[in-house]
């Protein structure tokens, strides 16, 4: 099986999901993690490993989907819910700029009251204030809802984000797109056909988007193997994702409980995600979950970015993961491995080799 597979490999050819299936569950690691760093050193030739400056805003932590994985959420009268005042929210994309942040990445929860007006009104005075910030924010459960909410279609709600200043749209809440997988720890969300029709409808629009995987819970490894290939499909029906970045489940103070991923699971996934999705650019290391350290030894297993600084992280920080990373440490972290440290942008131009 492994000739057949490094044969097709060399040889541009797509793997099948037994394949695949294969790699991840009776290859051994290091062999796996040989084959996803050589493409990595085929698609990106020049060494370098980049990462952005930028700050997640929770704008507000009221959901109505109630994920048992989830440590953030609150209910609407909890005496902890909050949504932030568009002033608050402004302050903290400000000192983002004054630290050379180039991104943002506003996500909250599926609130039962904020429509299509709260963020035409917030997106629209953010690009205002702050136009040079890429607004890379809501997730498509959060558009779903809005939609839903205000009477919109997808489409339309969109069509309307984007014109008050939405530049792009994260992969959150992709968790593992297989609907079996998605009622047991997820119920009230939307099914993975509803994600990627979000992602469809943005790619047509022209906004850039990235995909995530979320493993460890209760999947198993066939169901990740078919969520890289749904995401390799609608890679190759519309092509807007700019980034593939799979991330580990953290079961701190969820409903869900149970343990996380090992290591060596995180490797062999994100080597496996290098290997299959030979039509996504970029892989990203999660060091917010994984630490700096498995975070160095992912740049040899396929990934070549490291997404975020993170000014501001909650969500995973909520589940007792609270890792953290200045822009001075990523440098040196890359420089350590051997790589060039570059700082990009949210679409992955350089804005800085160092």
């Amino acid at each position: 099986m492994l000739h057949l597979i490094t044969t097709k490999i060399a040889g541009g050819i797509q793997l099948t999901r037994s394949e695949a299936l294969w790699l991840l569950t009776d290859a051994e690691l290091l062999v796996v993690g040989k084959l996803a760093d050589g493409i990595r050193r085929w698609l990106h030739p020049d060494n370098r490993v980049t990462f952005v400056v930028d700050r997640n805003v929770n704008y507000t932590n009221v959901c109505e989907s109630k994920c048992k994985f989830c440590a953030f959420y609150r209910d609407a009268g909890s005496p902890d819910a909050y949504v932030l005042a568009p002033e608050e929210i402004y302050a903290k994309i400000a000192e983002l700029v004054a630290q050379g942040g180039t991104q943002l990445l506003m996500q909250g929860g599926l609130h039962p009251t904020l429509g299509i007006d709260f963020f035409e009104g917030l997106f629209r005075e953010i690009k205002g204030r702050f136009p040079g910030v890429q607004n890379h924010s809501l997730s498509p459960a959060e558009i779903t809802h809005i939609a839903a909410i205000s009477k919109l279609t997808v489409r339309e709600a969109l069509q309307r984000l984007h014109a008050a200043g939405l530049d792009s749209v994260p992969g959150g809440g992709a968790e593992i797109l297989v609907d079996a997988i998605r009622r047991e720890i997820s119920p009230n969300k939307i099914g993975w056909e509803g994600w990627g029709a979000v992602m469809k409808e943005a790619a047509r629009q022209g906004l850039p988007t990235t995909a995530t995987m979320m493993f460890g819970s209760r999947e198993q490894p066939a169901d990740v193997v078919e969520h890289i290939f749904r995401v390799r499909a609608l890679q190759d029906e519309e092509g807007s994702f700019t980034a593939f970045i799979p991330w580990t489940y953290q079961p701190g103070n969820t409903e869900l409980g149970g343990t996380t991923a090992s290591g060596v699971e995180y490797l062999k996934v994100l080597a496996l995600s290098r290997i299959v999705l030979d039509n996504i650019p970029n892989i990203q290391a999660s060091w917010v979950t994984q630490g700096a350290k498995m975070a160095q030894v992912a740049l040899f297993f396929g990934a070549n970015d490291l997404g975020g600084t993170m000014l501001e992280e909650n969500v995973v920080a909520a589940a007792g993961c609270t890792f953290r990373m200045s822009r001075e440490e990523m440098v040196e972290l890359i420089h350590s491995c051997g790589f060039r440290p570059a700082q990009r942008t949210t679409l992955y131009d350089i804005i800085r080799d160092y």
